[in-house]
């Protein structure tokens, strides 16, 4: 009996302390040896050694047992022997790191991994449980971890310690359960890799390539094409079926997407290798979406991504995906693809809203251009022609159209409103028509799209994120070089014959001659079409070389500005505009325009400080480099020869290298 107490006694204790108690009792052995009279003495103090920490360590798992009781609340033995014996790996510790006690079940499912660190990070983030509860008495914390192959919840119960030692740093004691639910999250993985992805496959210009071939070379050419696009499909499994002449249905497994990702639709790039002899490149759209509730609804989000798509200029893709669109491509100038038809059918459409509402408002983008502008009196001309009385929602004071409004104001003095006006006269009745932007938050006026529901939007840029999708009439044309362009044709179109005065005339065509940068860029048939027509109609060629010239202080800006340049990729010019003004973003466009004219310069960005300090980037390209797609990188966006951005909350310097990496980026990815 006595025997077996010494054994229960000595199994009681902790095993650091046996280490050190031997330790104690071989210094005491040592002692006795070099002087045998401390013999007795050493013996009644080891005794006495050994009493202290037996009750000691009692006392101690008299606390932990009522920490226990505190995490598991009042349990009963049976339960309290389950807890013991859990089949679920559980370990009690204490902030500061010690642990106090693990199961068995613990011990052999951690043997081969390192755990303590994964506890330290627990304990971190108990700690800041702690700190954020108002009365942490006891309460729990649920963390996701990732251990060796297998994934863990752990489930953390705490409760303040009953004698808190300062020094030791333990106020609180945890126990954490440790529940495997690896094969519950492979299951997820794999019911979420299942899931069907929708994709629509579209040849941008079939029409156009097909009429110019006879039935033979029809044939060889879309069987050469199909091939390229099943030859694409196959390789993720995915099933291919056509839905019209031009258009393909795609379909396939979720755990295809990061696949199809890697790739960067290299299919692109194969299909433009198809070139006639006539130069014309076959192009591809490709739009893929994962999102919705079925497969109907997967369909209607790729058809919307498809929209987004065609609305950049095609040859693109997209993928739309947690709520946000992943575009890949667009490198290459659009190819037109534009028919009268259409143009016909807005016109009409128009006309009839313009009719049907009394109340008529028109609105360009911020920092309005003359694009904006003659677009804005075109469409005024055409509403006064059907009997309205419409109001144009614009900054007169803005420096880039200064001689502009000089030469008109006097004639139309009360068809311009400011923001404020606009706001306090707009109802839900009013018909809103956007000009030269379809950006929301690039509007004049934001708050004007939040009032009325008819809103109207005619753009020729490339469709971004931030686009107006509440609109009841879009004609957004990114193949057409101006907004300008856009409505002459409108007018040209309408039932009623509507008589542009000389002034309004010009102003649309400066307006294309300002975006084609006097018809050099992005300039089509259609194009001259319009400016003959605005000729025809009386433009005063004199008047309009007026409203370009710059005066001497502007122009030795715009030189100082270009001499300052620096050249990075061989033939891609960079400057900045140092001074802050309100001119900084006419200047600066200005000054990206002339850098243009530099030979072996292929593209050029130029950035300036605005009035209101944000940081304005404009950029320009002859049509090799995209800077559509390098602005878009920084929340821009326009066409690929030119676009513009602006940065928040950065220096000049701090944009500059942000651009200069995003410029890099899209190297990277091009290559």
């Amino acid at each position: 009996m006595s025997e077996n107490n010494n054994r229960k006694m000595f199994d009681n204790l902790v095993s650091r302390t046996k280490i050190y108690l031997i330790i104690i009792l071989i210094l005491f052995i040592l002692i006795s040896i070099i002087k045998p009279q401390l013999i007795i003495p050493s013996i009644i103090l080891y005794v006495a050694i050994l009493c202290y920490t037996y009750f000691a360590n009692n006392k101690r798992k008299s606390e932990i047992s009522e920490q226990l009781q505190d995490l598991i609340l009042t349990v009963d033995s049976a339960a309290k022997s389950s807890l013991i014996n859990s089949p679920i790996p559980l370990v009690i510790l204490e902030t500061n790191g010690n642990i106090v006690w693990k199961s068995a079940k613990f011990v052999n499912e951690f043997a081969e991994v390192d755990i303590n660190n994964y506890l330290d990070d627990l304990i971190v983030d108990v700690k800041d449980e702690i700190e954020k509860s108002e009365n942490p008495k006891r309460k729990s914390v649920t963390r996701q971890l990732e251990i060796g192959k297998k994934i863990y919840t752990v489930q953390g119960e705490f409760a303040k310690s009953k004698k808190y030692d300062r020094r030791k740093n333990a106020e609180y004691m945890i126990i954490l359960y440790f529940m495997d639910e690896t094969e519950k999250y492979k299951l997820e993985k794999e019911n979420e890799d299942q899931k069907i992805c929708v994709g629509i496959i579209m040849i941008d210009n079939y029409e156009e390539v097909t009429q110019r071939v006879d039935a033979e070379q029809k044939t060889q050419l879309m069987a050469q094409v199909e091939r390229i696009i099943y030859d694409w499909v196959n390789q993720t499994n995915g099933i291919l079926v056509k839905s019209d002449r031009d258009t393909y249905v795609y379909i396939f497994e979720q755990k295809n997407l990061e696949k199809i990702k890697e790739d960067k639709f290299a299919i692109l790039d194969e299909i433009k290798e198809i070139v006639r002899k006539d130069k014309i490149q076959l192009t591809l759209s490709i739009a893929i979406s994962n999102e919705g509730e079925t497969e109907k609804d997967v369909y209607k989000s790729a058809s919307a991504a498809m929209d987004v798509i065609l609305g950049r200029g095609g040859d693109q893709a997209v993928i739309r995906q947690d709520g946000k669109y992943i575009f890949f491509g667009g490198k290459v100038e659009e190819i037109e693809k534009r028919t009268k038809v259409k143009a016909r059918i807005v016109a009409h459409a128009l006309e009839e809203l313009i009719s049907e509402n009394d109340k008529i408002m028109i609105m360009g983008h911020t920092n309005p251009d003359t694009d904006a502008m003659g677009s804005a009196l075109g469409l005024y001309r055409m509403a006064v022609g059907l009997g309205k009385s419409p109001k144009i929602v614009t900054n007169i004071n803005t420096p880039s159209i200064k001689n502009f409004f000089e030469s008109i104001q006097s004639q139309y003095k009360d068809v311009f409103i400011n923001k404020e006006t606009a706001i306090s006269q707009i109802d839900s009745e009013t018909l809103l028509i956007v000009v030269d932007t379809h950006k929301r938050s690039y509007v004049e006026e934001p708050e004007l799209l939040t009032k009325t529901n008819k809103i109207v939007v005619i753009d020729h840029h490339r469709r971004s994120e931030d686009f107006i999708d509440n609109s009841i009439l879009t004609f957004q044309e990114v193949y057409a070089s101006s907004a300008s362009e856009l409505v002459t044709e409108i007018i040209q179109y309408t039932q009623k014959d509507i008589e542009l005065t000389e002034i309004e005339a010009e102003a649309l065509y400066v307006g294309i001659m300002t975006d084609t940068k006097n018809f050099t860029f992005k300039t089509g048939v259609r194009t001259f079409e319009a400016a003959a027509y605005l000729r025809r109609c009386g433009v005063d060629i004199i008047k309009v070389k007026k409203w370009f010239q710059s005066d001497l202080e502007s122009y030795n800006k715009i030189s100082e500005i270009v001499r300052n340049a620096e050249l990075i990729r061989e033939s891609i010019g960079i400057s900045t505009y140092n001074i802050k003004e309100k001119d900084t973003s006419l200047i600066c466009a200005k000054a990206a325009d002339e850098l243009l004219t530099i030979g072996n310069i292929t593209a050029s960005f130029v950035l300036g400080t605005m009035e209101d300090g944000k940081i304005c980037i404009s950029g320009r390209s002859i049509g090799d480099i995209n800077v559509q797609l390098i602005l878009e990188k920084l929340g821009g966006g326009g066409h690929i020869t030119l676009a513009g951005a602006q940065l928040e909350n950065k220096t000049l310097e701090e944009a500059k290298s942000e651009l200069i990496e995003k410029i890099n980026e899209y190297f990277e990815e091009k290559e």
